[in-house]
């Protein structure tokens, strides 16, 4: 695709943790979306030798690295939700190199349109402005927490926790642009990306001046 006739349409996808984000960007990219997902991006930032790992370690110490010099996530997890102050720091020095990531991502994309898988979409406040629709993935509060015990043998208060530091279902529900509902499995998942990838076309055919066909 020559992008150089115009920039693709950019999505932002979100939604509380549980709610089948990577289940939904999987399918939109098997339709023909370039998937720009920034939790992968932030995992690449903190393995060994990571871009972010040398100010991490200034900033947190060695007890915030495991033993292979990789980020102790736990660890960090555990800080993070205990003191405010020290998610700041630590967005602080992810952020910008997550965000520099994604734009140069997006830059190179060859799909019809671009999808960034952003957990904290709307918690961040800057990214709303740099996508053109929001899509949240909405599932009932009692599905993630279940679905989120059962993947990664959370306790529920933990669980709970994580989703307290989350904005709530309606706040994220009043900010998309699109919703996708995903209470009833891949068969009723499927229709609903389906008709907002056709939808997506066609706008990023607009944006772009190249017919569908060449999206």
């Amino acid at each position: 695709m020559d992008n150089a006739r115009g920039p693709l349409l950019q999505i932002g996808l979100t939604g509380g943790i549980g709610c089948g984000k990577t289940t939904v960007a999987d399918m939109f990219a098997a339709l023909g979306a370039s998937v720009v997902d920034t939790d992968l991006i932030a995992h690449s930032m903190t393995v060994p030798g990571g871009p972010a790992m040398a100010a991490i370690a200034a900033e947190f110490g060695p007890a915030y690295l495991a033993a292979d010099g990789a980020l102790d996530r736990a660890a960090m997890r555990a800080l993070v939700f205990s003191d405010p102050s020290a998610k700041q720091r630590l967005e602080a020095i992810l952020h910008p190199l997550i965000r520099a990531a994604a734009e140069r991502e997006a830059a190179e994309a060859k799909g019809a349109y671009v999808i960034f898988v952003v957990p904290l979409l709307i918690e961040s406040g800057n990214w709303r402005g740099r996508v053109a629709r929001v899509l949240a993935i909405d599932c009932p509060e009692s599905m993630q927490i279940a679905r989120v015990m059962a993947r990664n043998g959370l306790p529920e208060a933990q669980v709970r926790g994580i989703m307290a530091a989350q904005v709530t279902r309606a706040q994220r529900l009043a900010a998309a642009d699109d919703v996708i509902v995903n209470d009833d499995g891949i068969a009723a998942l499927a229709p609903q990306v389906e008709a907002l990838h056709r939808q997506y076309i066609t706008m990023s055919s607009r944006m772009t001046g190249l017919p569908l066909e060449n999206l």
